[in-house]
C-alpha cells in the first residue's frame, strides 16, 4: 500500500518545507495536481511550482493532469520532474492509449484516470496502455470533498477484470480519502491512497500516514 499525500491541502507558503516533512513522515509518493480551470472548474499550479520542488527534492512525483488536451503537455511535465504521469480519459482528444505509450516511452509511469460518472468499464480497452488506473472518488477540481460511496466498487471491478484478463495494473484512488473510508478503500484491492486533508490536518504526519495504511 502507497500513500501520496496531496499537496493541493499544503501550505503554499512553504511547500518545501512540507515536501520535506512528508518524505521524513514516509510519504511514498507526492501527488501533484495540476488545474486549468478548464476541465475543472478550478486553477492550482503547474510547471514551474513542480520544477521547483523537483529542485529540492528526489521523492516520487505524482502529478495529475486534470487538464484539456493533456497530451500537448506530457514532454513538459516529465522534464519537470514528473515520475507517475496521469492524464483523464474524458480529456484526451488523441487516441488514449497512445497518449499513455508516449509517456511509457519516456520512462515514466503511465497513469489514466476517470471521473466518479465513467464507468469502470470505459478504462478496459487501455489496461495494456497504462500502467496505473486513477479512480476518482470526488469529481475533481476541489480538495475536501467527501467521498462518493458508489466509486468504491470501481476498485474492486478494475481490479477483478484486469487479474481476470492477465494484467497487471495499480489502481489509485483519490478524493475524500481520511481514516474513516481508507478501510473500504483497501479491502477494494487500492494500491495507492492519495490524502490531502487526512495528512496536512493532523499534528504528526508519520502517524497519519501509517494509519492511513492500515498499520
Amino acid at each position: 500500500m502507497l500513500i501520496a499525500p496531496s499537496m493541493l491541502s499544503c501550505d503554499f507558503t512553504k511547500m518545501g518545507e512540507e515536501l520535506t516533512k512528508l518524505v521524513s513522515a514516509g510519504a511514498d509518493w507526492i501527488h501533484l495536481d495540476v488545474m486549468d480551470g478548464h476541465f475543472v472548474p478550478n486553477l492550482s499550479f503547474g510547471l514551474p511550482v513542480i520544477q521547483a520542488l523537483r529542485s529540492t527534492s528526489d521523492a516520487v512525483f505524482d502529478v495529475h493532469l486534470m487538464i484539456e488536451e493533456p497530451e500537448t503537455y506530457i514532454d513538459r511535465y516529465i522534464d519537470a520532474g514528473a515520475d507517475v504521469l496521469t492524464v483523464h480519459l474524458e480529456a484526451c482528444k488523441e487516441d488514449p492509449a497512445r497518449v499513455l505509450e508516449s509517456i511509457r516511452e519516456r520512462g515514466v509511469i503511465a497513469g489514466l484516470s476517470i471521473r466518479p460518472g465513467t464507468p469502470a468499464e470505459e478504462v478496459y480497452p487501455y489496461l495494456d496502455a497504462a500502467d496505473m488506473i486513477l479512480v476518482m472518488t470526488v469529481e475533481p477540481g476541489y480538495g475536501g470533498q467527501k467521498l462518493i460511496p458508489a466509486c468504491v466498487d470501481k476498485i474492486q471491478e478494475i481490479k477483478t477484470y484486469a487479474a481476470e484478463h492477465g494484467k497487471k495494473i495499480l489502481v489509485e484512488v483519490d478524493g475524500g480519502i481520511n481514516l474513516k473510508t481508507a478501510p473500504a478503500v483497501r479491502l477494494a484491492g487500492a494500491d495507492v491512497l492519495v490524502a490531502g486533508s487526512a495528512v496536512f490536518g493532523a499534528e504528526d504526519f508519520a502517524a497519519a500516514i501509517a494509519a492511513l495504511r492500515g498499520e
